[in-house]
């Protein structure tokens, strides 16, 4: 009982700032708190000074009458590697799949819960049949074949030309660009707003997301969505290019479901890699997600769904688009404007920059 809390307490270890998972840091003085390196802890430091005083204060009974600590301003404290670092996990996959039009889903996703066939079902019964079901349920949903081959070619056509014209630049992290990127994520990006010339495919992608979520909303968790980000699209390059395990929003940015369209004809992970596994947080499984053409992934934007891009082999192409809650959002801006945000908060509430 004791190893299987011991594994639960690594799952719920994080970057403070960025939400890396990897090789972590712990603070020195509360030890409560960890950070993925010295940089971010001094970055975060403004925001995490008043809960490490506290967690002090509430030590002090442990201390020796002489030990008193420090007083004022102090600089943020000495981090000390953390030796219990996020293990990987048993490769187990959901083996139940939801039930649509009361017939089982079959399962074509490593048995991640799947909707396949979908080109014909109407956004609203595909929305509360099954994505909100799933979505409740598991925390990730994915549906296969969601606009059909002829309109996926034709957002793929655009991702391309969008490539060739040299838009796309490396990804940052949402607390800072970095020299050690590039040692985090290896992707190149370009915002979409859907209005560009050469984007209408795109656009459309945008609009049924929309319509999806739409219809799931008030349904999804405790969420009331009211609004969502431009689209990011994304692409590894292969060459084992790829994105460690992070979370998309680790301190409470407003995004709460991540949506993510793949444009990979004929991929499989066996010869070109690039999955998505996802970590449920409490889980002893994972879901191994293939980032096939035509395929659309939803999961929980915050520290449930702590996911990784595994080394992709050959170019690989994704759209995401991140939703807000309205309530979340509203507390992230209030925080933002009173200054209480990091100077990475701006990046967030703007575009935030976490692919998957």
């Amino acid at each position: 009982m004791e190893k299987q809390q011991s594994d639960l307490d690594r799952e719920r270890q994080y970057c403070e700032l960025c939400g890396k998972m990897e090789n972590l840091l712990k603070c020195g003085r509360c030890r409560s708190s960890f950070y993925c390196s010295k940089e971010h802890q001094k970055q975060h430091w403004k925001k995490h000074k008043l809960i490490c005083k506290e967690a002090e204060k509430a030590q002090l009974p442990k201390q020796k009458p002489e030990q008193a600590p420090p007083s004022g301003d102090y600089e943020a404290p000495e981090i000390k590697p953390e030796q219990a670092d996020s293990a990987s996990l048993p490769q187990t996959t959901y083996t139940e799949a939801p039930v649509v039009g009361g017939r089982p889903v079959e399962d074509g996703s490593n048995n991640t819960a799947t909707s396949n066939g979908q080109t014909s079902t109407s956004p609203q019964k595909l929305a509360l049949e099954y994505i909100v079901p799933c979505m409740n349920k598991h925390g990730i949903c994915v549906v296969d074949n969601f606009l059909g081959a002829e309109t996926g070619l034709g957002i793929l056509e655009n991702v391309k030309s969008l490539h060739k014209t040299g838009k796309f630049t490396d990804g940052q992290l949402v607390s800072q660009k970095s020299d050690s990127t590039k040692d985090i994520r290896g992707d190149k990006i370009t915002w979409i707003e859907g209005k560009e010339a050469g984007c209408e495919k795109i656009r459309f992608l945008m609009s049924r997301m929309d319509d999806l979520i739409r219809h799931c909303n008030g349904k999804l968790g405790n969420y009331t969505i009211n609004g969502r980000t431009k689209a990011m699209v994304a692409c590894y390059p292969g060459k084992g290019t790829g994105y460690v395990r992070h979370v998309d929003n680790p301190n409470g940015d407003g995004r709460c479901v991540t949506c993510i369209y793949y444009l990979n004809k004929d991929w499989t992970a066996k010869e070109h890699g690039g999955l998505l596994r996802i970590f449920p947080e409490g889980k002893a499984q994972f879901a191994d997600i293939e980032p096939k053409f035509d395929r659309l992934l939803l999961f929980w934007s915050d520290r449930r769904n702590p996911h990784e891009v595994q080394p992709a082999f050959a170019t690989r192409y994704a759209i995401t688009v991140w939703y807000f809650d309205a309530d979340e959002r509203a507390r992230a801006k209030e925080k933002y404007l009173t200054g209480a945000g990091e100077k990475g908060v701006k990046v967030e509430l703007g575009k935030p920059s976490d692919p998957s």
